[in-house]
């Protein structure tokens, strides 16, 4: 009787908890997460599916454990009784072997007939968990965010989802159903054969599962040993190829050959030792079950010498002690990724259990903008405690102005932008659009009404017609070119050979830094805000591309209230007011021409940069 466990270093054990008290707490509130979803409020077709299930998995059981019975009463009918004819034997045996065909068929169609009833519910609750966790992940904080790795995140809800398909799979349907089959059998045993066969049978059961979970506990460490190395000899390689240059350039190939068969050497030990214990195991459950086996066997041999068992029967007690052998060989490959079932499934609700930062007050009214008035009044923030990015901000921009935020790197001019989206809530003050809080509307009304175009517009993996259509799902074909118009990138893709149709790639990346820049702009136009927000939307650009753009955001921010934040001073000589910031502070504000005729800071930026721009050109 071996593990089927294989010795390679694919992600499998869990990790060995220092506190098996805090683990066992923990795998009990995964459990208990997981039990609404089988049995949710208000679903009584999920229930009646739940309980049609478990009533077919008993049914299939209690066949399972008397086929073994059939099967020694079909051998029993083949022996000769006295004044027996052939006849006799021939159709009793005939009935029994019937019978007992009858009852296998039976044990897997009912087994069958769980699956079947079980899957609508299984899926569901998977479906439910992943849309649960995908919402709550965006409900997070943009602080929470950019502190994640996004694929850290993914591989939390993928695993997290595998774990609660594999615990209903292996748990309901598996380690239930064992157990189940187990106590049918020990009850048999007790009641057909005596006390002293169900203690022979309980004891090496018994023997067997505490010695699969002990060695598999310590076989776990091991294996998280052996996935160690062999993820330092990966992250060696790895990082080896991506530098295949800089190997070059020094002729570092052998150095670079002896690092990795470092890290190899160290796998190797680990798969070695993770080889023995897997002998080990697997040897060790067989001298048990083996032991218990041959034991009963004995038994039932000498008490059919006896005559206290028939044949039949002895033939009876080795088809059970054989069929309960067939599920207790998976037993430590099951425990196994259930343990780590439960660890993936604990990370996923952890994350569920996540706070988010910010969040609407109750029963808080959507944002209603009249005029569209920005005013940030005495604002203070900063990202952690121990360093402030804006004291005491007064900003004021008024319905239909174009306000630019200007200001070296550090100011806290993107700053300005994330807290009007309500990325992020002021520590002192207040931010109000139309006299109205932000923090006392709903946040999707909010952002409703401000419209953005990024220093780095990134377009989904989709059509081109997909990322302008993102502003208005619901705009027809006819407003999603007339925004493309308005953003001069419709006769570019127009030209293309799928027109709208094209995808853009990942992120965008088939598209130059301008056309991504007007599919953002056509995209935020298609959306018809009456507040927006530049955010150095051409610093990334050539300064002819640049000149175009100007010119289609220059159209876009007519009669809307903007706040434009830019680096390069020149995009914003015509804004109606000009606000200088350094180091959180507002140092100066004015039109491009008075804040030029004062020669204070904003008048030295523009002498550097056009300096530069000389230098340059």
């Amino acid at each position: 009787m071996t593990d089927t466990s294989e010795a390679t270093a694919a992600p499998d054990a869990a990790e060995a908890r220092p506190n098996a008290t805090t683990e066992g707490r923990s795998a009990m509130r995964t459990v208990r997460k997981v039990g609404p979803y089988l049995w949710p409020e208000g679903r009584t077709d999920v229930k009646i599916r739940v309980v049609l299930a478990m009533i077919a998995l008993v049914l299939g059981k209690v066949v399972t454990v008397a086929i073994p019975a059939f099967f020694g009463a079909a051998v029993d009918s083949l022996a000769p009784e006295n004044g027996d004819t052939a006849f006799l034997l021939i159709s009793s045996s005939v009935g029994l072997v019937l019978a007992y065909g009858a009852m296998r068929l039976a044990s897997v169609g009912f087994n069958q007939l769980r699956d079947a009833v079980f899957a609508r519910v299984g899926q569901g609750a998977l479906r439910q968990l992943a849309l649960e966790t995908f919402r709550h992940i965006h409900a997070l904080s943009l602080r929470y965010h950019i502190t994640r790795k996004t694929g850290g995140l993914s591989r939390i809800i993928e695993r997290g989802v595998k774990g609660v398909e594999f615990l209903l799979r292996f748990l309901l349907f598996s380690m239930g159903p064992l157990a189940l089959e187990l106590l049918f059998v020990c009850g048999i045993f007790f009641f057909a054969f005596g006390v002293s066969y169900l203690l022979v049978v309980a004891l090496t059961i018994a023997l067997y599962v505490w010695f699969t979970f002990a060695v598999t506990e310590w076989r776990v460490k091991i294996r998280k040993e052996m996935n160690d190395q062999d993820t330092n000899a990966n992250q060696k390689a790895i990082d080896s190829l991506l530098n295949f240059e800089t190997v070059k350039y020094f002729g570092a190939e052998g150095r670079e050959a002896e690092r990795y068969d470092q890290s190899m050497a160290g796998y190797e030990t680990a798969a070695v030792k993770t080889l023995k214990s897997l002998a080990f195991l697997n040897f060790g459950q067989s001298v048990l079950i083996t032991g218990g086996l041959v034991a009963v066997m004995l038994m039932g041999a000498l008490a059919v010498g006896r005559g206290d068992l028939t044949v039949g029967q002895f033939v009876m007690i080795n088809a059970y002690m054989v069929q309960i052998t067939m599920p207790l060989n998976f037993l430590g490959t099951v425990y196994r990724e259930i343990r780590q079932a439960l660890v993936d499934m604990g990370d996923m609700f952890d994350l569920l259990e996540q706070p988010a930062e910010i969040s609407d007050k109750p029963g808080a009214p959507a944002l209603a903008v009249s005029g569209g008035r920005i005013t940030f009044d005495g604002v203070r923030f900063g990202y952690n405690g121990n360093r402030t990015i804006l004291h005491k901000l007064d900003l004021d921009v008024q319905p239909g102005q174009t306000v630019a935020v200007v200001g070296p790197s550090g100011s806290g001019k993107s700053t300005i932008g994330r807290l009007l989206f309500r990325f992020y809530d002021v520590e002192a003050g207040a931010l109000r659009i139309d006299g109205q809080d932000v923090r006392d509307v709903t946040q999707e009304s909010l952002r409703s009404q401000i419209g953005v175009v990024p220093q780095d517009t990134v377009l989904f993996n989709d059509t081109i017609g997909y990322n302008i259509a993102y502003g208005r799902p619901e705009a027809g074909q006819d407003a999603v070119e007339a925004a493309a118009r308005s953003a001069q990138i419709h006769d570019f893709i127009m030209s293309l050979p799928e027109g709208y149709d094209t995808t853009v790639g990942e992120r965008g990346l088939k598209l130059s830094g301008g056309e991504k820049q007007r599919v953002g702009i056509a995209r935020t136009l298609l959306k018809n805000p009456p507040i927006l927000l530049l955010d150095e939307a051409t610093s990334a650009l050539d300064t002819e591309t640049e000149r175009d753009i100007q010119d289609s955001l220059r159209a876009m921010g007519e009669g809307r209230s903007v706040i434009t934040i830019a680096h390069r001073l020149s995009t914003v000589v015509h804004a109606d007011k000009i606000v200088v910031l350094e180091q959180g502070h507002v140092v100066e504000e004015g039109t491009h021409e008075s804040l030029l005729a004062r020669g204070g800071r904003y008048a030295r930026m523009w002498a550097t940069q056009q300096s530069e721009e000389s230098d340059a050109a």
